[in-house]
């Protein structure tokens, strides 16, 4: 009788430590509740949609948007989707609305593309499945418009390359689009989505000087050189996630579903080729810091102030990458000593 009630208040601890966890992955990405009976956010009008676009004010203000809330099962799509492609980038669009200076993204699938390790190309096949995608979604009264494309950027962060530049502009020809990208090896590392939301500026606007502050992030060598080239001519957005009452019911089936294996496995063993290729890109970067030295001890140029920037940029890189190696130590020690000595102390209990 001891034994089975103790079994008993296990299951419950495991069933509470779930729903706890649950919470956890909510509010590292910031997923919040809309109106549990009207779900607002969900509810399209498209009268309302035509007046917005017929005005056009994104057109007067380059910056006219700021903001883009992505549903939980959306970003969940994106994700899966992102992770399914290992080193190889996808694409998808994004269905939605526009409400003010704000994109909502509702939901998000999947295109037929052919993507390698740098670039992805949507062809004519992806065109045709589109077109039907959208027919079927009418003919079960889902009117959402596409807002915009995500694709994956495996292992170098969230930005615009050249080519992504390119295609955004063209996408911005046809209407008020969206360009979204997912890191999915910096997510499975940092334990929250990594994702960037970008709109890219007219071709006669100049940005203001000094305009941007994004945050600092880690480029690998191989991009860095793209990633400067093109950061004048976008601008990123305010990403913020929302979950409406399905959506939280779906979260939990799939939560329930998969919670064993989302306890078990490890960022250090899932992602170790991510991890290793930032170590060794971390030491070449050391490596060609190294060299700048010994030039500029030999007469070179000099930074003025005193300040070596590439320095503090390898600092911070090393920090980051540190940072996610303790943050998954310290995840399997905690796992250790909460589930190690379940099964031999239940093994304990029978014998007795």
């Amino acid at each position: 009788m001891e034994s089975s009630q103790k079994a008993w208040g296990n299951s419950i601890h495991l069933s509470n430590s779930t729903t706890f966890r649950l919470s956890i992955l909510e509010l590292e990405n910031l997923v919040k509740l809309v109106d549990a009976h009207r779900d607002a956010l969900y509810t399209y009008e498209d009268a309302e949609q035509k007046v917005i676009r017929d005005d056009e004010p994104w057109k007067r203000d380059p910056h006219y948007f700021q903001n883009v809330r992505i549903s939980a099962v959306a970003l969940l799509k994106m994700v899966m989707h992102a992770r399914s492609g290992g080193s190889l980038e996808v694409m998808g669009l994004m269905q939605g609305k526009l409400a003010g200076d704000t994109f909502i993204v509702t939901d998000a699938f999947r295109l037929p593309v052919e993507g390698t390790e740098t670039r992805v190309n949507a062809g004519e096949e992806a065109n045709e499945y589109m077109i039907q995608y959208l027919e079927l979604c009418r003919a079960n009264h889902r009117e959402e418009n596409i807002v915009g494309w995500y694709h994956s950027h495996p292992g170098y962060g969230c930005w615009l390359s050249g080519i992504d530049v390119d295609t955004q502009i063209a996408q911005q020809l046809q209407g008020p689009m969206l360009a979204v990208v997912v890191d999915p090896d910096r997510t499975i590392s940092a334990g929250k989505v990594e994702i960037g939301a970008f709109r890219t500026f007219p071709s006669d606007y100049k940005p203001p000087a000094g305009r941007g502050g994004d945050d600092y992030q880690t480029i690998p060598l191989s991009k860095i050189e793209d990633f400067g080239a093109h950061a004048s001519q976008y601008y990123s957005l305010e990403i913020s996630h929302f979950k409406s009452s399905l959506d939280s019911h779906l979260l939990e089936l799939l939560w329930n579903k998969y919670w064993v294996s989302t306890l078990s496995q490890s960022p250090l063993f899932t992602n170790r080729e991510y991890s290793n290729k930032q170590m060794l890109d971390l030491s070449q970067k050391i490596r060609n810091a190294e060299r700048s030295m010994q030039a500029n001890s030999r007469g070179g140029p000099h930074r003025p102030g005193g300040k070596d920037t590439q320095l503090e940029k390898i600092v911070r890189d090393s920090s980051k990458i540190t940072s996610e190696e303790l943050t998954g130590l310290l995840a399997g020690e905690i796992k250790a000593k909460l589930f190690n000595g379940v099964g031999a102390a239940a093994r304990g209990e029978i014998i007795a």
